[in-house]
């Protein structure tokens, strides 16, 4: 089973504006969407949510408002996305109408949804996808907002604070989906914007999610890419965006991940996120990627290996 992991999958605001203008397939150059949708699953963070309506959430408390077109899902359908990670901090920022609009487009085109639903039941709900015959269960969560968070009588999302531990429903959750599944992947949606490397509680969260049976943990939140571990993407940083750049931190360079479930590997695609537009990276933009990424795995106990492929993939091993 070979998993192609998204990060943030930022489809409003300027890159709504492109999907309108030029369609869903204007987003992304072929030869990437080539590699992604050769994966045997997709898996991404929806950092929006898709409606065209609502409004926005508390702008005083909150500055930022992601709202894609219903068309968005056609963006994930050419991806081959199979599930997406609603646990985020944009999932409701045109509130609960919107939301429930979100559910709605991404059930009616087919693709998955965790870490959000009507209930907290239902957003800490894992999914489980069978390809091939393989059963890979996913479970997503997020650390912040709380105000997002779902409860008994409220919808929202999947939220966990692991500033003090993991908390025993999320180690709970993956225990029983391990029982159920071939794989484990648990995507979390975690941390500050713009840092680099992981906080010491995402560490210790990781380990407790793999000692409670995860197979593989890809996180997202930073809008950069950290280093991996065994098992472990920290943060994959953008797939697409219309963000700032910051020269301290180059995020307009990032990666895909690619995992092989069984094989103690990941790959990774080096990618270069123009205004809303990503294509693969190339010359300096992948050597300083690879750079980067080479020392950030090297202080979590992983080494960058460079192959000599036509997609210019970079392989972590452990």
């Amino acid at each position: 089973m070979r998993v192609a992991l998204l990060g943030d999958t930022m489809l409003g605001r300027g890159v709504a504006d492109r999907l309108r203008q030029d369609g869903p397939y204007a987003l992304f150059s072929p030869a990437l969407r080539e590699v992604v949708a050769d994966a045997d699953c997709v898996i991404a963070n929806l950092e929006c949510c898709i409606s065209d309506r609502g409004e926005k959430w508390d702008p005083a408390f909150k500055p930022f408002h992601f709202r894609a077109p219903p068309s968005a899902v056609e963006v994930l359908n050419w991806l081959n996305v199979d599930c997406v990670n609603l646990a985020n901090n944009h999932v409701l920022d045109y509130g609960y109408g919107a939301f429930h609009d979100t559910l709605r487009y991404l059930r009616e085109a087919g693709i998955g949804a965790v870490g959000a639903g009507g209930s907290v039941a239902e957003a800490r709900r894992g999914a489980v996808l069978v390809k091939h015959g393989f059963r890979l269960a996913v479970l997503g969560f997020a650390d912040h907002p709380p105000d997002f968070a779902a409860t008994n009588v409220r919808a929202g999302t999947a939220y966990a604070d692991v500033r003090n531990g993991t908390p025993g429903w999320l180690t709970s959750s993956v225990h029983d989906l391990a029982r159920v599944a071939d794989a484990v992947l648990v995507t979390p949606h975690w941390g500050p914007n713009m840092t680099t490397e992981p906080l010491p509680e995402f560490k210790r969260c990781a380990r407790s999610l793999v000692e409670s049976g995860a197979t593989l943990i890809a996180g997202h939140s930073a809008h950069v890419f950290h280093g991996c571990a065994p098992h472990v993407f920290y943060d994959l940083g953008d797939v697409i965006d219309d963000y700032m750049r910051y020269r301290d931190v180059r995020n307009e360079l990032g990666i895909i991940g690619f995992a092989e479930i069984g094989r103690p590997r990941f790959e990774v695609l080096p990618i270069h996120l123009s205004f809303a537009y990503t294509e693969i990276a190339t010359g300096r933009d992948r050597e300083w990627i690879a750079a980067r990424l080479s020392a950030a795995c090297a202080e979590l106990g992983t080494e960058v290996r460079q192959t000599e492929g036509a997609d210019g993939m970079l392989i972590v091993r452990w």
